[in-house]
């Protein structure tokens, strides 16, 4: 550390002691540290190495099963094209596919015009009823 106390006469000037902190060797450590912290530091790959598989994939023993739940701008449900004529039925319906030994894959499909409120309760039910294959298609139609 340094310090200016000021002339040795002390009639003049000012009287106050000047106390700063050199941090001119701090700087110096830090820099230093900084460059080794750069040159340890690993080279970044922009590719990712993956050990992909070879071949064809086997074919799945048994097709799954699919149910279409479609949603129409009124709020009607639709099972696989047949009216469901209130929430009871319908989850009637998906407890019967949940309990199968090979969960069926539910394709749902809301219109556009229809309510999110269904179609979030629709997939509400599926999801506390223990159904686990459920995705939203159709979407194409809500980009414009």
């Amino acid at each position: 550390m340094a310090m200016n106390v000021g002339t040795s006469g002390g009639s003049t000037g000012d009287g106050e002691v000047m106390m700063d902190i050199n941090t001119t060797p701090l700087i110096d450590v830090m820099l230093v540290l900084l460059v080794m912290l750069i040159i340890t530091i690993p080279i970044q790959l922009h590719s990712v190495n993956l050990n992909m598989p070879i071949g064809n994939p086997p074919p799945p023993l048994v097709l799954p099963e699919v149910v279409k739940i479609d949603i129409d701008d009124r709020g009607a449900t639709y099972w696989n094209g047949e009216v469901v004529p209130d929430r009871a039925t319908l989850e009637d319906k998906i407890k019967a596919a949940a309990a199968q030994a090979v969960q069926p894959e539910v394709h749902l499909r809301p219109d556009k015009e229809s309510k999110y409120a269904v179609a979030a309760g629709v997939m509400a039910s599926a999801q506390r009823l223990g159904l686990t294959k459920i995705g939203i298609v159709g979407s194409e139609q809500f980009i414009e």
